[in-house]
């Protein structure tokens, strides 16, 4: 019996091992950065890119605000080293700031993951928010 699930055939094992290996290259999830951040070197800067605003009502313990429309070079180049790895989040799955944020650090040439679920991700996993600005 044909259904939405089955009416397009599983790709090839090998095609859907490259595929699943390459998503690690893009981005992480909420449990591996809170882990990371428990340590005392996460290797990487999390930024949250939704507004001050809702920044302050709660935030990733860590994270840092920047909004993706305020992402530039020069803000960047004066805080953090050119091969800074940067994981951005927004409000969750049906939140494109963390995309937005992603592509205006890949176009300013910086490595950067998107911490796929945000901080409904973040929430559900039963991780605690910091509430206030930095």
């Amino acid at each position: 019996m044909t259904n939405a699930v089955t009416a397009v055939p599983a790709a090839p094992s090998e095609a859907a091992l490259r595929h699943f290996e390459a998503a690690f290259a893009f981005e992480t999830d909420c449990w591996d950065v809170h882990d990371a951040l428990a340590s005392d070197a996460p290797g990487f800067v999390l930024i949250d890119a939704r507004s001050p605003a809702l920044f302050a009502h709660g935030h990733v313990a860590g994270a840092v605000n920047i909004p993706h429309g305020k992402i530039i070079a020069s803000r960047l180049d004066a805080a953090y080293p050119p091969k800074t790895l940067f994981v951005t989040y927004c409000a969750g799955p049906h939140c494109n700031g963390a995309a937005r944020a992603a592509i205006r650090m890949a176009r300013l040439g910086r490595p950067v993951k998107l911490m796929v679920g945000g901080v409904t991700g973040w929430v559900d996993e039963g991780f605690p928010l910091a509430v206030g600005p930095i």
